[in-house]
C-alpha cells in the first residue's frame, strides 16, 4: 500500500526518510520540522497509519514489519524516485540499529551502526561507560560455551545474585534475577544455548533505580530531569506497578545530572535524546545501568510535555538528523515543576477481559490525567507499558506529595476482568 501526493514545496527540498510504529501524537513528524523546510517519506506499520500526515507526504508505504530486510528495497525506491535522502529517523529503540543500517546501505548521512551499537548492546555501552573510569555492574556476556562457567573465580562476576539480560533489551523483557545456582541452571536452560550468544549475565547491585531524561545539543544538556522510580521495570514484568516522580531540584539532582553527563561523554553523546538508568547505592554512590538513545517510555513524554512543554519526541527526531531543537532553553531552564507516572501491567491471568475499572480523576487529587483500558478490551500480554492495565499522570507540590500521590493511586485503583477465551487461528 503507497500514498504519493504532490506538494507544494520545491523537490529540492531535503527528504527524510522516517520508520514508524507509533500509533500516537509522537508519530506526528509533520510536527517536528516547520512547514516549507523538509519533504517527509514514510515506512510504517498499519497500526502506525492514524497520527501520519499522509496528504503532504511524498510516499507513505505500509510494511508488514520493520525488518531491514522488509524496509531496504522501499527505501531504495523512495530514494531513486524523490531523492537523495537527506536522513532516516528511526525513533523506537527497535528501530535504531535499522536506520543505521540502512544509512550504511544507501550512503546516507547520520549515526553509524557501530555508534548505535554502543547503545544498543550493554556490553559494548559498559564497556565504553569502564573506558571512562564509572563504575558500572560488572558483566560477561554469554554464549553457549561460556553459560556454564558464569559462576567461576575468572569469569569476573562476584557470584550470585545475578540478573540474566538481552543484550539488546529493552524495558525488562526477557530479565531474570536469579539468587540460587538452582534458579541459574534453569534460566540458562530456559533460554537455551542457541539464544544464549544474546544474554549477558550482570552482577546485582542494591539500591534506588533513578531514570535521567533530556536531550543533548552541543555536548551539553539542552534539557535534563531526574526521576526516581516507585517499583522497577523488573517488577513490572512480574505484575507489580511502575511509577517514577520527579527529584526536586537539590543535591541530589545535581549531583545525578553531574553522573549523567559524565556517562554521555563516555559515550560520545553530544547531539541527541537519552533515557539514562542509575542505581544509587545505600552509600550514595551512583552506579551507572544503562542508556537508550532514544526518550523515555511509559509516561515520560506525556509528563514531560505537559509540565515542561517540551515535545521529547521532535527534539530525538531533529537531533536524529543534525537540525538545532525547537524549544527555547532559557524557557525550559526556568520552569520547575513536580510530577510523576504510574502504569498499572496486564492483569494476570491472561488472556483477560476488562469488566470494569475506576477512574482516578478527582480521586486522588494529584491525577490530572489517564489512560484506561475499554470495558470489554482483551488483554494478551502484548501491551506493554503502551496499552497497559492503565497509566496515569500526576502533578503536585513537590516531590515527597507526589511520591505519596503515586502510592495512593496504586492502592485506589480497580481492574475487574475475567478470563477471556482464545480465539482459534489467532
Amino acid at each position: 500500500m503507497s500514498n504519493a501526493a504532490s506538494l507544494p514545496a520545491s523537490d529540492s527540498l531535503p527528504l527524510l526518510l522516517v520508520i514508524n510504529r507509533y500509533d500516537d501524537e509522537f508519530g506526528e513528524y509533520h510536527r517536528f520540522v516547520p512547514d516549507g523546510t523538509h519533504r517527509l517519506a514514510y515506512l510504517t506499520t498499519e497500526d502506525g497509519l492514524p497520527p501520519l500526515d499522509r496528504d503532504t507526504a511524498v510516499a507513505t508505504v505500509v510494511v508488514p514489519d520493520l525488518e531491514y530486510a522488509t524496509l531496504l528495497p522501499h527505501a531504495r525506491r523512495i530514494a531513486e524516485a524523490h531523492g537523495p535522502l537527506a536522513g532516516i529517523v528511526g525513533v523506537s529503540e527497535f528501530d535504531l540499529l535499522t536506520a543505521a543500517e540502512l544509512r550504511a546501505a544507501l550512503g546516507v548521512p547520520g549515526w553509524s551502526t557501530d555508534y548505535v551499537t554502543r547503545f544498543r548492546d550493554k556490553t559494548v555501552m559498559k564497556r565504553w561507560i569502564g573506558y571512562a573510569g564509572i563504575r558500572a555492574p560488572r558483566y560477561l556476556g554469554l554464549t553457549a560455551a561460556t553459560a556454564a562457567a558464569v559462576l567461576a573465580p575468572d569469569a569476573g562476576l562476584p557470584g550470585l545474585p545475578l540478573i540474566l539480560k538481552p543484550r539488546d533489551g529493552a524495558a525488562s523483557k526477557g530479565v531474570r534475577l536469579v539468587r540460587s545456582e538452582g534458579e541459574l541452571a534453569a534460566a540458562l536452560g530456559d533460554i537455551g544455548p542457541e539464544a544464549l550468544q544474546g544474554y549477558e549475565a550482570e552482577e546485582y547491585v542494591e539500591g534506588r533505580i533513578h531514570h535521567v531524561d533530556g536531550i543533548r545539543s552541543g555536548g551539553r544538556f539542552h534539557f535534563v530531569t531526574v526521576s526516581e522510580y516507585v517499583n522497577t521495570c523488573l517488577d513490572f514484568n512480574g505484575g507489580t506497578p511502575l511509577g517514577s516522580v520527579l527529584l526536586d531540584r537539590g543535591p541530589l539532582h545535581e549531583q545525578l545530572t553531574g553522573f549523567a553527563a559524565d556517562c554521555l561523554d563516555a559515550l560520545e553523546l553530544w547531539d541527541g535524546p537519552f533515557h539514562l538508568e542509575l542505581i544509587l547505592t545505600e552509600t550514595g554512590e551512583p552506579v551507572f545501568l544503562e542508556v537508550g538513545l532514544r526518550p523515555g517510555g511509559a509516561g515520560v513524554p506525556f509528563l514531560h510535555r505537559d509540565l515542561f512543554g517540551i515535545d521529547l519526541y521532535c527534539e530525538a527526531v531533529r537531533t536524529t538528523i543534525g537540525l538545532p531543537p525547537l524549544t527555547d532553553e532559557a524557557v525550559l531552564r526556568g520552569t520547575e515543576a513536580s510530577g510523576g507516572w504510574l502504569v498499572f501491567p496486564e492483569p494476570r491471568p491472561l488472556p483477560a477481559r476488562v469488566t470494569a475499572r475506576d477512574s482516578l480523576v478527582g480521586v486522588v487529587p494529584e491525577v490530572y490525567a489517564e489512560a484506561l483500558p475499554e470495558v470489554g478490551h482483551v488483554f494478551d500480554g502484548d501491551g506493554g507499558y503502551d496499552h497497559a492495565g492503565g497509566r496515569f499522570l500526576l502533578r503536585g507540590t513537590g516531590q515527597a506529595a507526589v511520591r505519596r500521590a503515586v502510592q495512593e493511586a496504586i492502592v485506589r485503583y480497580r481492574l475487574v476482568t475475567e478470563p477471556a477465551a482464545v480465539e482459534v487461528g489467532a
